[in-house]
């Protein structure tokens, strides 16, 4: 993925701030299930990011569905600051010394 649109950049800088699961990504990009999710699996096939499912046991006590959680690879990292420049993300932009 040589060039991410806005959409992917959102969610790859949601996941790159901690937010490790589905939920966390669209309450923080603001974005509908219907486009993170989709998102996410381009990510992931491009390399970008890597997912684990939970164990199913953590779940159960929770009493909720087991949950996959999303990791920034440093792919993703590099293509994040190309796209930070790009978008203008202010918290993505270098620091001044």
């Amino acid at each position: 993925m040589a060039d991410l649109s806005y959409t992917s950049a959102t969610v790859l800088h949601a996941i790159a701030s901690g937010r490790g699961y589905g939920f966390q990504v669209m309450e923080a990009a603001g974005l509908p299930s219907g486009t993170v999710y989709p998102a996410l699996r381009k990510l992931e096939t491009a390399g970008l990011i890597r997912s684990q499912w939970e164990h199913a046991a953590v779940a159960r006590t929770e009493q909720r569905p087991p949950r996959r959680y999303y990791q920034i690879t440093s792919e993703g990292e590099a293509a994040l600051a190309s796209a930070g420049r790009k978008f203008r993300f202010p918290e993505l932009a270098p620091r001044e010394s």
